[in-house]
């Protein structure tokens, strides 16, 4: 018979294994959503894990560990995006029940190594011991099996946002503790000088600069920034070999939906006479 120790260490990360087994992730972006049914809706959608946006959103912290602890025993991997530096607020997350940590706005392979400093336990970082956590039912477990567990299950995604951090990317890549490395196609192709072109040779040249360097290092390339534009700038990225997606977030896939419902809608009504 299994143990209490053995039953709560058995934790998944549902995005991690689909990347370590080769294939994609997609991640839901949440930034308005704050009811922990967002993680059923999503897992049932067919996503691998809800990025919440901290950076961008007013979301609180609270919101975000309730349903963050909610999605781990749901089947979702739930990430979130600090504001820049934000570290107390990773600590918290990930106490709190997240399952990986995206930093935006890196240049350095010294900005890397302090990301994991603060979000991986030792002997990858110093990330400070919580005692019992959601992600195991808040069952006691040994602090040894805790540490290990988690830290095989918490990912790190560092973000590529600048043409700085691009030149930096192989030695950004190579930080032992570093998961996937994360082009914000976004505010890199305005910092390159062509803002919103994701097709742009020099984004895709991008691109394919972030893949070399994750495929030498063992890491995960992945994109982001890319919804609005059909599936193209996707496909594109996959073929150049990207597979870690922010593929839409619940807001704009409303707005989507609301928009084209009322398209339909007013195509179905008749036009008025003028003689009501």
């Amino acid at each position: 018979m299994a143990t209490a120790s053995s039953q709560a260490t058995t934790l998944t990360n549902p995005l991690a294994a689909r990347l370590r087994a080769g294939a994609p992730g997609l991640a839901l972006m949440i930034k308005h959503a704050r009811t922990v049914d967002i993680a059923l809706a999503a897992k049932t959608c067919g996503f691998d894990a809800l990025y919440f946006d901290l950076q961008h959103s007013t979301v609180p912290e609270d919101v975000v560990a309730q349903v963050s602890a909610a999605a781990v025993q749901a089947g979702i991997t739930p990430i979130v995006r600090i504001p820049e530096r934000g570290y107390g607020t990773a600590l918290r997350l990930l106490d709190g029940g997240a399952l990986g940590i995206v930093v935006p706005d890196l240049t350095t392979a010294d900005d890397a190594k302090e990301a994991v400093m603060h979000c991986k336990f030792g002997p990858l970082g110093h990330r400070s011991n919580a005692g019992r956590y959601p992600h195991f039912a808040y069952q006691a477990v040994p602090a040894v099996e805790a540490r290990t567990t988690l830290n095989d299950n918490t990912l790190l995604i560092v973000m590529i946002e600048s043409a700085a951090a691009l030149e930096n990317v192989d030695a950004i890549a190579a930080v032992p503790g570093v998961d996937i490395v994360h082009i914000g196609s976004s505010d890199l192709s305005a910092d390159l000088g062509f803002p919103g072109q994701n097709s742009h040779p020099r984004i895709l040249g991008a691109i394919e600069r972030v893949v070399a360097a994750c495929r030498k290092h063992g890491k995960v390339p992945g994109m982001g920034g890319l919804s609005g534009g059909g599936t193209r700038p996707y496909e594109q990225a996959i073929k150049l070999g990207a597979r870690f997606f922010s593929a839409a977030n619940e807001w704009s896939l409303m707005m989507a939906a609301g928009e084209e419902r009322v398209r339909e809608l007013r195509a179905l009504t008749p036009r008025g006479t003028g003689d009501e």
